[in-house]
């Protein structure tokens, strides 16, 4: 391909050489440059793309492309553009044939409910037809294939890469989680969002390597609503007049008031032993019942989002009913039926904000004991883990400190810490510093009508001690108990 080719799309300027050279792949980290590559400098939090200039070059580099003036050695193609990481964005779309056009791509941003709501969206759509790619926290879907994810928005040049898979495998749309930090650091710059979405907006993701104040969280995620055709949001959402400020697509709102295209009327809780739900009415732009099998009230802001997504699709009311019936997120209150008697469910609540909606949500359903499970990680603030033993002390009737990725600091000293904020209330624990002997405890010590939720792990699978990931999964902990116990063990 020839250079000029993937820079067609930027305004840039030729420091050395020429654009008019063939190059053989796109790259943006050193060590995967190559003869004949262009080499994007990334200014990053850990390293400078710029200071590896020399060594990309004797690798063979045909061309690099810089936003500061850095040191070439002749011969060598020097690009100079005003932001690297969007030039990224660009000439990766480019490299790949610009597949986002030929998908439909509807991006979800917010502090809550973005994965929740992507699975959502792909049940419904996939349930009428479509072939849905879907890009987020927990994997990206291609086809057949699940790729575990590393960041919830990926880097733009795997997200151009991810499409155009996606098109080779068949899909026509693609469902997304749109970070603040992937608006904010331009990896979906440039893509065409047929439909981009606001669920809500609370104080997350501030302080070193994030967004330096709440302002620059909310301009961020605002960003998105000047890259879509449709935006789709939120209008209970005390911030949602300051996110749809500036924006230049066509607006369309859910939520509980009056004032939404599309709203939820008659919300009534469900619960039944080892089951909890909500069923609603869809009335304004659609006007149909609907039952979900996740409970609480942002279950129903998912699943309106959601319905809002699918009637641009023309989907059928009787589909969209049969599809969020089935729709299941892995480890976002995911019930695991272990007992007619009380309900277990595992969810990825791992900060005081998502553990306090979490426990907020449960508690309206009146169980007669709410039971929390949870650690907190290792080489982390310990601010979290006193909001957090705070939070399960004044909200759950008991809670079970146990471990969550210690890393490489020693267990006890992490349960302590969370001991010191569930002391500030008058909240009852345990600490069983083993997770699964934790789960054991909370199984064998059920009670009729009890809700146990197993926090901060969700779709994790592994168990972080000292730099080695181990093998650990919930879903199989809570197998070998009740075969344990069933066995007498």
């Amino acid at each position: 391909m020839r250079l000029k080719k993937l820079l067609e799309r930027l305004d840039y300027k030729v420091i050395q050489g020429s654009d008019d050279i063939e190059v053989t792949a796109l790259a943006n980290d050193s060590r995967k440059a190559e003869k004949g590559s262009a080499f994007v400098c990334i200014s990053g939090a850990v390293s400078d793309g710029h200071r590896f200039v020399a060594d990309v070059a004797e690798k063979g580099a045909a061309a690099v492309v810089v936003e500061k003036e850095t040191e070439s050695p002749a011969g060598l193609t020097v690009i100079r553009v005003d932001d690297t990481r969007y030039a990224l964005a660009l000439m990766s779309a480019a490299y790949f044939g610009y597949p986002a056009e030929k998908l439909k791509i509807i991006g979800i941003t917010g502090t809550k409910g973005k994965t929740t709501t992507t699975y959502m969206i792909r049940s419904i759509l996939e349930g009428v037809g479509h072939k849905v790619g879907l890009i987020g926290t927990i994997e990206a879907i291609i086809g057949d294939r699940r790729i575990p994810a590393a960041n919830t928005t990926p880097e733009s040049f795997t997200i151009h890469q991810y499409f155009a898979q996606m098109v080779e495998e068949g899909c026509d749309s693609v469902v997304m989680e749109v970070s603040s930090q992937g608006l904010m650091l331009h990896r979906t710059a440039g893509i065409p969002f047929e439909i981009g979405i606001f669920t809500n907006l609370g104080r997350d993701h501030i302080g070193p390597n994030e967004h330096k104040d709440f302002e620059d969280y909310k301009r961020c995620k605002a960003m998105l609503f000047r890259q879509c055709a449709v935006g789709i949001g939120n209008v209970d959402d005390k911030y949602f007049q300051d996110i749809f400020r500036d924006a230049t697509c066509r607006v369309e709102t859910f939520g509980f008031s009056e004032k939404a295209d599309l709203r939820a009327e008659d919300v009534e809780l469900v619960s039944r032993p080892g089951y909890l739900g909500v069923a609603y009415h869809v009335a304004g732009l659609m006007d149909f019942d609907v039952e979900i099998d996740i409970p609480g009230k942002f279950s129903v802001y998912n699943s309106l989002t959601a319905i809002a997504v699918c009637r641009h699709f023309g989907v059928q009311e009787e589909k969209i009913r049969e599809a969020l019936k089935k729709a299941k997120v892995k480890g976002r209150i995911e019930m695991v039926k272990v007992s007619d008697e009380f309900t277990l469910m595992i969810d990825y609540a791992h900060n005081a904000m998502s553990l306090e909606s979490l426990l907020t949500t449960l508690r309206e359903y009146h169980p007669k004991r709410l039971v929390c499970l949870f650690g907190c990680g290792g080489n982390r603030s310990r601010d979290r883990r006193y909001e957090m033993g705070e939070v399960s002390g004044r909200l759950a009737d008991l809670t079970i400190i146990t471990s969550d990725n210690p890393r490489f600091e020693e267990p006890q000293a992490i349960i302590d810490d969370i001991k010191t904020g569930i002391g500030r209330t008058a909240g009852k624990y345990v600490e069983i510093c083993d997770r699964k002997e934790a789960i054991r405890y909370a199984i064998e010590h059920g009670q009729p009508g009890d809700v146990i939720v197993l926090a901060g792990k969700g779709h994790e699978d592994y168990q972080e001690i000292r730099g080695v990931k181990h093998p650990m999964d919930e879903r199989v902990l809570i197998r070998e108990v009740v075969e344990e116990l069933a066995e007498g063990k």
